[in-house]
């Protein structure tokens, strides 16, 4: 008699991870024979795809350590995103927060950034360890989306289809008083550079006409963080 697999969250999760691995390899696939083809539009829309799909099987991949019921489970894999995810956090020689996240946030279509966001938590929760609280009271957050100078402009993203309520959610647990409509105005660009990722600031709404005068002049890898706030 065939032995049957037992209906374990370890097992459902299992299943779940090669079912979106699965996916991860098609959609590859799809990108290969677009670009035989040489059909680079649609290379790329498969290739977003691609992306789409690898951040979905990262989410199910993070939780399959846990079911095996490791004790350090939880611990290993937080090391792990943090190494994998090398967030830049820190102060502005102006004394504005800034966070550089190493890639550019999803469309809203795209799903939860989950992916993005579970390593963000702790690697905040490091930065500020030690530190003693810095809270804005009445403030810009910015958003600043960096393309590369290789991607043409029609495929920069509108700001009004990215998902940005997470990220925005950690930030202003460590930095905001609050992130009420009246005590917090948000404002979006994009820029060229380099490389691609995605900048957040928190800047005092009496300064951000400074923080605008100076963006055309940041540099092409990002201002320079100071792990302390610099004294004034």
């Amino acid at each position: 008699m065939e032995d049957k697999k037992k209906d374990t969250p370890l097992q459902r999760c299992l299943d779940e991870t090669k079912h979106k691995v699965d996916k991860v390899i098609s959609a590859l696939e799809k990108v290969d024979i677009c670009l035989s083809r040489h059909d680079i539009e649609s290379a790329y829309m498969s290739a977003f795809r691609v992306a789409d799909c690898a951040e979905r099987l990262t989410n199910v991949a993070r939780q399959l350590p846990a079911y095996t019921g490791h004790p350090k489970a939880h611990e290993m894999i937080e090391v792990a995103m943090l190494e994998s995810f090398p967030f830049q956090i820190g102060f502005t020689a102006e004394g504005w927060f800034c966070l550089k996240i190493p890639l550019l946030l999803p469309k809203k279509s795209s799903g939860s950034p989950a992916y993005i966001t579970d390593p963000l938590y702790p690697a905040m929760k490091r930065f500020w360890r030690g530190k003693p609280p810095v809270r804005y009271p009445d403030n810009i957050l910015i958003f600043r989306h960096v393309y590369s100078k290789e991607r043409p402009e029609r495929q920069y993203r509108d700001h009004d289809n990215i998902e940005l309520n997470r990220v925005t959610d950690v930030v202003a647990l460590y930095v905001m008083v609050d992130d009420s409509p009246m005590r917090c105005r948000h404002y979006y660009c994009s820029a060229p550079g380099s490389s691609e990722r995605t900048e957040v600031y928190v800047v005092p709404r009496s300064e951000f006409s400074i923080w605008l005068s100076h963006e055309d002049s940041i540099p092409d890898m990002g201002v320079i963080l100071y792990e302390n706030l610099p004294k004034s």
